[in-house]
């Protein structure tokens, strides 16, 4: 007194002792076991009380693939005429490839000894993740057909530009900031390191903590006499100033007094008065006040 419901039960024991973990794995594993159940209840049909393990899963096998070649053929049949869903014509003329006689479907659907079967559960298609999203995607016009295909993807030909805002948070401006700071200086305190002399604090390992070498100068102060770049560029600008100015008096006076007033009185200029004049240290020379220059 076995019946397909037993027999069906016993051989989902044994197909669904491994769990499924991904959602397309359970989805695929329920569609067989409502095969498995189909089998049992068409073999109990046909008067058998028992049937083997490996006998219902070789029968669920071919009724899985022939389902599956009918919904191919279908499938190939309507892209053939730029369809894209399936018709009750595609399924006949599948049938009929097939070699099946479409005209017994109706006297095996109304025979009086089949069982009926519970619906399966519901369980929803595994759910594609899009790659990309981008904008709405379109529908058909009125005068394109509804059997026609959908259109693509918008982002397939709508332009998506990728870009980000410039961030204007002052702490996080100045976080950054000083992050970059931070990591140019480790930078350059690396490089260096490698390229010049370096010092240890453990006489053992010199590389375990390298420092830079400490390079000492003959003459330290000087240095601090030394004008730096800053105030010998304006030390110029200055030069140049007055330069300009003395050319603009010279040529308001044409009668040249003021180039002899500079000339001693034998006519010739001395190389050693110029030579006091100069002062060797910087910070003992007299102060000069940048001019102005007058606009022509």
């Amino acid at each position: 007194r076995w019946t397909g419901e037993r027999v069906g039960r016993g051989s989902l024991r044994g197909s669904s002792g491994k769990a499924a973990t991904s959602p397309a794995e359970n989805y695929h594993l329920a569609r067989r076991r409502t095969l498995q159940v189909v089998v049992s209840a068409l073999l109990t049909e046909c008067g058998f009380e028992s049937a083997e393990k490996a006998a219902v899963e070789t029968l669920t096998e071919m009724m899985q693939s022939y389902i599956t070649e009918i919904g191919r053929c279908a499938k190939a049949y309507c892209e053939h005429t730029a369809r894209s869903v399936p018709t009750l014509a595609d399924t006949v003329v599948t049938l009929i490839e097939m070699g099946f006689n479409a005209d017994t479907l109706p006297v095996y659907a109304k025979r009086s000894q089949r069982m009926v079967i519970t619906a399966p559960p519901v369980t929803n298609a595994p759910v594609t993740p899009k790659a990309l999203s981008a904008g709405q995607k379109r529908t058909h016009p009125a005068y394109i057909p509804s059997h026609f295909p959908e259109f693509p993807d918008p982002h397939t030909y709508i332009k998506t530009p990728t870009f980000r805002e410039p961030v204007s948070d002052y702490q996080v401006v100045r976080e950054k900031a000083a992050s970059q700071k931070r990591d140019v200086e480790r930078a350059l305190t690396r490089f260096m390191a490698k390229t010049g002399e370096t010092q240890s604090l453990f006489k053992d390992d010199i590389t375990a903590f390298p420092l830079i070498a400490a390079q000492p100068s003959s003459i330290p102060y000087l240095s601090a006499l030394l004008p730096s770049e800053l105030e010998l560029q304006t030390l110029e600008e200055t030069d140049s100033s007055e330069q300009d100015d003395q050319t603009d008096s010279e040529n308001d006076d044409p009668g040249g007094d003021k180039e002899n007033s500079m000339l001693p009185p034998s006519g010739v200029p001395s190389a050693k008065a110029s030579e006091e004049n100069v002062i060797d240290n910087p910070y003992l020379r007299p102060v000069k006040k940048p001019k102005v220059r007058r606009k022509k």
